[in-house]
């Protein structure tokens, strides 16, 4: 499948999400696609979390003026591929929205081989944040050499 759209999305969209996407935007892809993040429950929108703000910026990457959206109905098509962190997270979409396609909301870490889910360090400390940046950075690569060959 060639997708044009990749959405990450975590609970509030304001840590693993956004970190994973602009992770994944650094990237050098075979073909052009739109990746974005999203949170599963958005209430209201809210700023990057700001640990993960000062990870990002301590490994050279700046995310400006991020507000994080609500995964709506219209995210899901045939081209877009919804990645979540945690096995919980791919239920609780599946079961909020009817247009859902099954095989296009995948666990990250499921698709790329590895075994343990990317953690959620929301509450933890600035050190939480950076092992969970560290996490998702190889289970990135892995993602985009996967892109790559697709």
């Amino acid at each position: 499948m060639n997708y044009r759209k990749i959405i990450f999305a975590d609970n509030a969209g304001n840590s693993r999400a956004p970190m994973a996407a602009e992770l994944l935007k650094e990237s050098t892809l075979k073909h052009p696609i739109d990746v974005q993040a999203r949170g599963i429950v958005v209430l209201f929108p809210e700023p990057l979390n700001q640990k993960a703000e000062a990870v990002l910026i301590s490994n050279g990457i700046t995310l400006e003026n991020y507000m994080s959206s609500q995964l709506e109905e219209e995210d899901f098509a045939q081209d877009t591929l919804i990645i979540v962190m945690e096995s919980g997270d791919k239920q609780k979409i599946l079961d909020m929205f009817e247009h859902a396609i099954p095989e296009n909301v995948q666990i990250l870490t499921e698709l790329v081989g590895e075994e343990l889910e990317i953690m959620n360090p929301y509450g933890g400390t600035l050190q939480a944040y950076g092992i969970c940046y560290e996490t998702l950075s190889k289970s990135i690569k892995k993602l985009a050499a996967i892109l790559h060959e697709i």
